[in-house]
Order: structure tokens, then sequence, then C-alpha cells
């Protein structure tokens, strides 16, 4: 059997995602479902599963700290994957409880935040608990002693749980996606499709005027394209950050592979996330003088310099 770990218990969106991919839907795959990220990741450095899918980033309420966190400062991972997935909440009750008697509501704090203005129009009153995923939400609700009245979850884990759904899609945009990583122990990385994305994270090395510019600018020269880029504390004191990227283009490719290379030279370190397809399938956009020939031609005009 092949084992796949994710953000549990079942009924979560990540396992609604999981399920899209072919390797992780077969008769030979089995889905371990894990109480949080970090034990899903946990669960692929210890060898238990030969990967784990986690949520990275929604088009609403922005990067999931928790995953960030893991890829950045835990022992290393690769992401070999991604899976976009939109995302649709539901409203439901407890059995037996009346809708105008909701004081006490159980919603992860993504999905919080995507029906932010929903639950202050149509619950104004009630109190929200965090739950640490979609499906925890609907399960805390029905658990021995639970003092839940109803959650916002998804319609699958409201159904899988025995919950009375009351609408079944509430959100204040609609179209949400969030984006999940499938991640694995470091290993060879696959051969760039021409739609890739290479992830890493810089960490700045000390804190002086432009230090972010200067990163960027490793991008810009070389016509890299951002699909993504946020910060997070590294934990060692105010002004200490590290800066989660993600960049059109693949590892192999001569233009992404000399950002990097710059990036290691003046950043206090740089860590390799993968690269791997874009979920998407976009191509970018080269500009003049980004090419691999480019490059190569560059070198060739160079050498023949030096040799005089």
């Amino acid at each position: 059997m092949r084992r796949f770990a994710y953000l549990g218990p079942e009924g979560t969106f990540t396992e609604a995602a999981l399920r899209m991919l072919p390797e992780a839907s077969g008769a030979d795959a089995e889905l371990l479902p894990c109480r949080s990220v970090s034990v899903a990741l946990d669960a692929v450095r210890r060898g238990d599963a030969e990967a784990a899918l986690a949520p990275l980033e929604n088009s609403v309420g922005g990067g999931v700290a928790s995953t960030i966190d893991e890829l950045s400062t835990g022992p290393l991972l690769h992401i070999t994957r991604e899976v976009l997935l939109e995302v649709g909440f539901a409203f439901a009750l407890r059995p037996g409880v009346a809708r105008d008697a909701v004081k006490r509501v159980a919603a992860h704090p993504q999905a919080e935040a995507q029906c932010r203005r929903w639950i202050a129009e149509a619950l104004p009153d009630v109190e929200v608990v965090a739950a640490a995923s979609n499906a925890e939400a609907a399960a805390s609700v029905v658990a021995p002693g639970s003092s839940l009245d109803a959650a916002v979850t998804s319609a699958l884990a409201a159904s899988r749980y025995g919950l009375e759904i009351v609408e079944d899609n509430i959100h204040d945009h609609a179209g949400a996606v969030t984006r999940f990583v499938l991640v694995a122990l470091p290993g060879e990385v696959g051969p760039p499709t021409g739609a890739d994305k290479t992830s890493m994270v810089a960490f700045i090395g000390d804190d002086h005027p432009g230090a972010l510019l200067e990163v960027l600018t490793e991008f810009a020269v070389r016509g890299i394209n951002l699909t993504w880029i946020e910060s997070r504390p590294t934990g060692g004191g105010l002004g200490r950050y590290c800066f989660s990227i993600d960049c059109e283009g693949h590892l192999a490719d001569a233009r992404v592979g000399e950002a990097l290379s710059a990036l290691k030279r003046i950043c206090a370190d740089v860590r390799f996330l993968g690269s791997y397809p874009r979920a998407d399938r976009v191509e970018p956009t080269m500009r003049r003088g980004t090419s691999d020939a480019d490059f190569e031609a560059a070198a060739a005009w160079l050498s023949a310099l030096r040799r005089g």
C-alpha cells in the first residue's frame, strides 16, 4: 500500500484535494488522516507515509502559517505537486438545535476568514471557536459533552458527522481557491514540463534598507515572475524575517538556477523546496534575453572574450 498523510480528520478539504491525485485515489493507496499539518509532515519524515498533502495558501485568507513554518524551518521536505481546489462552506447545526438558539459555532480560522462578513451579518451574537480543521469543526459539535451548537465547515464534513445543513454555500468571496502542496522526502527533482514552479525560502542576513529589494531584483533582472511571496518571523527576534517565495520556472532553467545562486550569495541562507508542475498548466512568458539559449549564447560570448 502507498500511504498518504493529510490534515484530518476525514471530511476535510485536504482529503478532497488529495483524492484528486491519481496516485492517492487508487485501490493501492491508503489515506492517513492526521490531527495537524505538523503531524502529517512528520509522518513523511519518519517514513510512515510516502507523501503528505497540506494547505499552503488561500485566495482570500492568504498563507497557512502552520504549513509555511513547517516547510521553512522544520526538517527539510520537498514539494512535488500542487493541487488547486475551489472551496465553499456550509453552516450546519447539531441535531435538535434551532438556528435562533445558536450561541457557539466551531470554525477553522481559514473558514472564519473567508466567511467573516457572512458570520457577522447572519450570526451577530455568536462566539466563534477555533478548530484545527473544517472536519474537526463538524466533529467537535457532536462530540460527547460538547457545548457547541453549530459549525462553519464543508458540506462533506457536515454530512459525514451527522449535522443538519442549514445553508450549503456561504462565503464572502465567490470562487475562493485553496492551494495544497504534496510534499515528500528530498530526492531527485523531476524534469521540467514547460509550465513549472520553483519554491524556496530566503533568509535575510541583516536588517538594512533595501534588503528585500535586493532579493526581488535577482528575479526581476532575469525576467522571472514571482507567483507568491509571504514573510514569516524566524523566531530570532523582532525584525528577523524569512520570505517564502514561488517563482515561475524550473531548477533546470538557466535563469532560475542563476537566481538561486545569486540569492545564496546575498542571503544568510536559502532553502530550496522543489520544482514541480503548475496545477493550472500556465506557461511563463519569456522576455527577450531570458531563455536558456540566451544564457548559453551570453556565456559563450564571455568565454570567447576571456580566451582573447
